[in-house]
């Protein structure tokens, strides 16, 4: 078999030694880019939701400034491209900071690539995780909120065991979307200097000059991921709509 490999294959030793965890192989690299990719994601990913949430319920129920600060946000993040987002978070974000620090006389902080990566991407999710959410609560029959109301639950109640449940599974497929998007929006963070899986799998290629094979290969992680994120999140989904009925 081997050698049906190596016929169809000729370069299969060096590929296998050049995506060796083992250095001089470049694979360990590869693979700690996607530990730290995939680390960005679900912090970007939670924070995305968090946020995700309280926007929803500020643009249903908040009043005309929230809405109308919350329509600006959402709409602004929708509309600029991601990349752009990222350079003007990161670095104007960056100075802004160090500029209110040294106003109250404290030392300039230098932010660490993780938390800075989490913090612009997971503002980029809550803008789409507001909407997702919102349509999700909206959709919610209104008969579930008014029996609800007249057991005497108050409105954290009524989210908490009647809303919250029930929307769920109607925003989870696209939930599932925007945990792809984060996992492919850390490539961005590459122009910023963060050693997620596209900086490295760059660097590799240009120190070996063996583009295909490692863009290749980061190509497949990518595809892993989404392969089993979408595995994951078909497993919630069923979970969730456990004794509902289904169309």
């Amino acid at each position: 078999m081997l050698d049906g490999l190596h016929a169809f294959w000729p370069g299969l030793e060096a590929t296998l030694a050049l995506l060796s965890p083992q250095p001089p192989g470049w694979g360990g690299g590869l693979l700690r880019g996607a530990l730290n990719s995939l680390i960005i994601a679900l912090g970007a990913f939670g924070l995305g939701a968090v946020i995700g949430i309280f926007g929803a319920l500020g643009k249903l129920g908040g009043g005309p400034v929230t809405r109308d600060l919350l329509a600006v946000y959402t709409t602004v993040v929708r509309a600029v491209p991601e990349l752009i987002l990222i350079l003007l978070l990161y670095y104007a974000g960056t100075d802004l900071l160090n500029q209110v620090l040294a106003l109250v006389g404290q030392r300039p902080v230098e932010i660490s690539g993780v938390v800075a990566g989490i913090g612009v991407l997971g503002v980029v999710q809550g803008a789409y995780a507001t909407e997702v959410l919102r349509g999700a609560i909206q959709a919610v029959p209104r008969g579930q909120l008014e029996a609800a109301r007249a057991y005497g639950m108050s409105r954290g109640q009524t989210f908490r065991r009647v809303t919250f449940p029930a929307m769920l599974p109607l925003a989870l497929p696209g939930l599932s979307n925007l945990w792809l998007i984060a996992t492919k929006d850390t490539a961005l963070l590459a122009v910023v200097g963060f050693s997620e899986l596209t900086l490295e799998t760059r660097q590799a290629a240009g120190s070996t000059r063996a583009y295909f094979t490692f863009f290749l290969a980061a190509g497949a992680l990518y595809l892993l991921m989404t392969l089993v994120s979408g595995r994951f999140f078909g497993w919630l989904e069923t979970q969730f709509r456990r004794g509902q009925v289904q169309p």
